[in-house]
């Protein structure tokens, strides 16, 4: 009997193609999550890192990888005698509902609900719509 006999022998197709929306709709949750850790940091005084890597030379001349500390720029600031929540993807603000681009708030202890919010219209889809613009709008 042979070896390959014995084994479930099927054929299959792999699918490795994500839907565009779906991938995007991810990008902008993570990103919100990654704020959350952000925001949670600036309650403590503290400054939210995050480690990448990066090819530099030593002294010998060797490129070697080394790890850096890169700071994650945070999605709200104080204006107003409050604070200014804006959602992005990428680097592109995005226009919440058509026109406005930003959610004002007067604590920074409320930011995290606009956070939440952000992160629940996204994974439903609300979002969607300005993803698309933002992104039509940086290939033009």
């Amino acid at each position: 009997m042979s070896h390959l006999a014995k084994l479930n022998l099927k054929t299959v197709q792999r699918n490795v193609h994500k839907d565009p929306v779906i991938a995007r709709r991810e990008k902008l949750v993570a990103a919100i999550e990654e704020q959350l850790r952000v925001l949670s940091a600036a309650l403590k005084g503290e400054e939210y890192t995050v480690k990448t890597k990066r090819w530099q030379q030593n002294e010998a001349g060797e490129r070697v990888r080394v790890e850096h500390d890169k700071r994650v720029r945070a999605w709200f600031f104080e204006q107003d005698n409050g604070f200014y929540v804006q959602c992005r993807y990428g680097s592109r603000i995005l226009n919440i509902n058509g026109k406005s681009n930003a959610v004002f708030v007067d604590k920074l202890e409320d930011v995290a609900g606009v956070l939440e919010a952000f992160k629940l219209a996204a994974e439903s889809g609300e979002l969607d719509k300005a993803v698309v613009l933002a992104t039509k709008a940086r290939s033009n």
